[in-house]
C-alpha cells in the first residue's frame, strides 16, 4: 500500500470501466472453460458449463484480477481465485434456482439448470463446481502454498455457515417467520448471502500478496460494495426490466419478503445505495489512484441496469 492522501480514491470514467469489466469477464470466461470438464464427460459437466458460462457480470472476477493488480500478485494466481470465486458463485445460482430454494425457472435469460435438466443434475452440478473451486485454489498453480492455503481458508469461509449459506438459510426462516425482518436483519442476511463472496474476491489480490494491510482496507471496501450491490438488487426487482436482466422481476413482492426497497422505500434505498458506494470508494484511499478501477466498480453497483 502507498501513503497517498486519505481522500476517496479517483474512479475511472464509465466506459473505461466497461472496457476493463468487459476484458476480464472475456478473459476469466476463457480460463473457465479450459478449467471446466468437457461436454463429452456427461449431464453433469454440461450442467456445469451451461451455469458457469456465457453470461453474467463477473464483477467477482473482475474485483479478484483488479485487486490482484493493486497488490503487485501474479496474474496466473488471480486468474485462477477469480475462475474459483465465479464457480462457486454459479454454484450457488444453480442452487438458489431450485424449486426448494427460490425457485426460478430463468438465469441470465436461460432456462436453469434444473428446468433443462433435472432437479438432481441441479444438485450434483452444484457441488462439482464448489469441489472445482477448491481444486482451482489448490493446485501448485495457483501461488505459494501458504498463500493457496489462506485462498481455500478464506473462500470456505466466505461459502459456509458463516457466508453465503448461513445468509441463505436466514433468507429461507425469513419466508415463516411472524415478522418482516427488520433494517438491521437484513443488512446482516445480505452481508452474508452475497457479500461474502464479494468480500473474498477483493482481498484474494491480496492474500495472493501476503499483505495484510492491504486486505483489511479491501474488506472495508468490498463490506460497502457488497450493500450497495444488494440494495440495487433489490432497487431492480421493482423497477428492472425482466428481458435485460434475464430473470423474474417483483418476485420479492410477490412472496412478501422484506427487502431494503420494502423497508426504506425507493427514494430511501437508492440513498443507502449511494452512501455505500461512497463508503466503498473512500476506503480505497490509502491506494490512492491506482485504486481507481476498483472505485469504478462501486459506482457500476449502484448505476446498472441488469
Amino acid at each position: 500500500m502507498n501513503g497517498a492522501p486519505a481522500s476517496a480514491a479517483p474512479r475511472v470514467a464509465d466506459a473505461d470501466f466497461a472496457r476493463r469489466l468487459g476484458a476480464a469477464a472475456a478473459e476469466v470466461e476463457a480460463a473457465l472453460d479450459a478449467l471446466l470438464p468437457a461436454a463429452a464427460e456427461g449431464p453433469v459437466a454440461e450442467a456445469m458449463r451451461w451455469a458457469a458460462l456465457g453470461g453474467g457480470k463477473r464483477l467477482r472476477a473482475f474485483l479478484a484480477l483488479e485487486s490482484a493488480a493493486l497488490c503487485g500478485a501474479p496474474r496466473q494466481g488471480a486468474l485462477r481465485a477469480a475462475a474459483a470465486v465465479e464457480c462457486v458463485h454459479a454454484y450457488s445460482l444453480v442452487h438458489d434456482d431450485l424449486p426448494c430454494m427460490d425457485d426460478d425457472d430463468m438465469r441470465r435469460g436461460r432456462p436453469t439448470v434444473h428446468v433443462k435438466w433435472d432437479e438432481a443434475t441441479a444438485v450434483l452440478a452444484g457441488d462439482a463446481l464448489q469441489a472445482l473451486a477448491f481444486e482451482i485454489l489448490a493446485a501448485p498453480e495457483t501461488g505459494p502454498a501458504e498463500a493457496r492455503a489462506a485462498l481455500c481458508a478464506a473462500l470456505a469461509q466466505a461459502a459456509g455457515a458463516r457466508g453465503m449459506v448461513g445468509g441463505q438459510a436466514l433468507d429461507i426462516a425469513a419466508q415463516t417467520a411472524p415478522a418482516p425482518l427488520g433494517l438491521e436483519e437484513i443488512t446482516r442476511l445480505q452481508a452474508l448471502k452475497t457479500g461474502a463472496l464479494i468480500r473474498f474476491a477483493a482481498v484474494s489480490g491480496a492474500l495472493l500478496a501476503g499483505d495484510a494491510d492491504a486486505a483489511r482496507a479491501l474488506a472495508a471496501y468490498a463490506d460497502a460494495l457488497g450493500l450497495a450491490f444488494q440494495i440495487r438488487d433489490d432497487i431492480l426487482d421493482v423497477e428492472g426490466d425482466a428481458a435485460q436482466m434475464g430473470k423474474r422481476v417483483g418476485k420479492d413482492d410477490a412472496a412478501g419478503k422484506a427487502t431494503f426497497v420494502s423497508l426504506l422505500g425507493l427514494d430511501g434505498a437508492r440513498r443507502a445505495a449511494e452512501e455505500r458506494a461512497r463508503a466503498a470508494e473512500a476506503a480505497l484511499a490509502p491506494f490512492g489512484a491506482a485504486a481507481a478501477p476498483l472505485a469504478g466498480a462501486a459506482r457500476f453497483a449502484v448505476e446498472r441496469r441488469s
